[in-house]
Parts: C-alpha cells; structure tokens; sequence
C-alpha cells in the first residue's frame, strides 16, 4: 500500500485517537475503547474499505490496545493508593470469561450489525455519563456469589464487543456500591486488562482466515493501528490519572457524553444506511 494523502490522514487519525483514548483511560477509567474504536472504523473507511470486517477490526485492535493503556493507567493510579486490587482479583475470572465469550459471539454479528450495536451502546453509555451521579447508591458491597459471576461475565461480554474496557460499568458499579468514585475510576481501569488480553485473542482466532481485512491484520487485530494507538495511548495515560484527580468531574463528564452520543448517532446512521 502506498503512502498517499489518505494514509497519511489515517496515520494522523491514529495518533490523535491514541492520545485521546489515553487521555480518557486515565481520566475516566474507561479504557479508551469508546474513542478508539470509532476512529479506527472512520480511518478505514477513508481507505476504501467497506462494512464487511471493517468494525470487527476496529473492535479487536481497540482491545489489544486496551491492555496497553489499562496496565499503563492502573500503575499511574496505584501510585497514589488508589487501587482496589481485591475487587480486581476477585472480578477477573468472570470478566476474562465473558470476554472470551464475547469475541466468539462477535464473530457471528455481521459487520452493520456491530456497528450498530456499536452505536447504540454509544447513546447509552453518554446518558450515564451525562445524568449518571457519584451519590447515587444501591448497596454497601459489590455482589458476590451469584451476582457476582453474572455481572462479571456480562461486563467481559458487553465489553469485548465493543472493544472497551468495561471501564464505564465498573465504574457505575462501585460507585453505587458506596466506593468514592476516584477509587472507582482507578480500579475500573484494572478490568480493562481482563477484557483486553482475552477478547484480543479471540478476535484474532475469528478474523485468522477472513478475507478483506486491512493490511498488516492479523486475524481482526490490524497491527499498523495497534502500533500508532498504543504509542500515544501510553504517554498519555498519566496524564488522565493525574487530571482525574484534579479537574471538576461534572463538567468533563458531560462534556464527553455529548460527545459519545453524536459519535453513537453516526455510527447508527451507518449501520442503518451503510458508508
């Protein structure tokens, strides 16, 4: 493939989600998957390429790079205690299982199909961050048991295929089982690891002999993005932790969740109308 314009668009597009999805990794705990995944899906769009494996694509590199800046955001969070790494421990089986289910259910959805889901869990997550509360709560202790598996596992699911972090359900989460919400946030991070080492796998078993997929993909993990998204994604991790302990919450909360729902309405117009 030639380095043209449209290369070079892509490249920059890259670099400007890595920075991004860093930056919103550290400040929301989220992963970065919710920036990712929508300009990965754009940027190969851009290169001509049509539905077919273009958002299994984006979704499985988003969650490759999401080991990267989860590690890189949950040491810059445990640095200042702020980790629960019980709630991690004991979280980690469900969510690694429901990831890996989640990449094989993915593999089965039609490329508009997760698209669109893609979208409409964009508009869901924006209403929780917009109308969502750090007072709000259900419980003094996270589920065990029972309740405890399922909701693991329907994190790993739900996460792995959209390629995020499950940062923004553990979030909401701890927050309405009593944990301040920067305690929340850091170790919302953490489960990022969870579902990004196992749905990666399981995104390049099921895109391995697809045909279609961008350049320099192995399976539905395109290996030129991982690259240009972990990059910047890493440096800027920090930086996000640090904010989050410093900006007001309120306001950057809402300011992204119009965000995420302008991205999710687009992304819902393209699975109903296609590119």
């Amino acid at each position: 493939m030639e380095l043209n314009g449209d290369l070079l668009i892509m490249l920059a597009a890259m670099l400007a989600a890595g920075a991004l999805a860093g930056l919103t990794a550290g400040l929301f705990g989220i992963g970065g998957g919710i920036v990712m995944v929508p300009a990965l899906y754009f940027a190969f769009g851009v290169l001509g390429y049509g539905d077919g494996p273009r958002m299994h694509v984006a979704v499985g590199t988003s969650l490759a790079v999401i080991i990267v800046t989860s590690i890189r955001s949950v040491m810059a969070h445990a640095r200042r205690g702020a980790v629960d790494f019980a709630i991690i421990k004991a979280w980690a089986p469900w969510i690694v299982l429901g990831a890996l289910l989640g990449a094989a259910i993915a593999g089965f959805i039609p490329g508009r199909g997760l698209t669109g889901f893609f979208g409409a869990m964009m508009i869901l997550l924006s209403l929780q961050f917009f109308f969502g509360r750090p007072d709000w709560k259900l419980a003094d202790e996270m589920p065990r048991g029972a309740a405890r598996a399922g909701l693991g596992g329907l994190i790993g699911v739900l996460s792995a295929l959209m390629g995020i972090g499950g940062g923004v359900i553990g979030v909401t989460l701890m927050t309405l089982t009593g944990r301040p919400i920067h305690r929340a946030v850091a170790t919302a991070a953490g489960f990022g690891v969870a579902i990004g080492l196992p749905g990666a796998i399981g995104f390049v078993i099921s895109g391995w002999s697809v045909a279609d997929r961008p350049p320099l993909s192995l399976g539905y993990v395109n290996l030129a993005g991982f690259a240009a998204l972990a990059a910047c994604a890493v440096l800027v991790a920090p930086l996000g932790a640090r904010l989050a302990h410093a900006l007001p919450a309120a306001q950057l909360r809402r300011a992204f969740a119009v965000g995420l729902s302008v991205m999710g309405v687009m992304l819902v117009r393209e699975a109903l109308i296609g590119a």
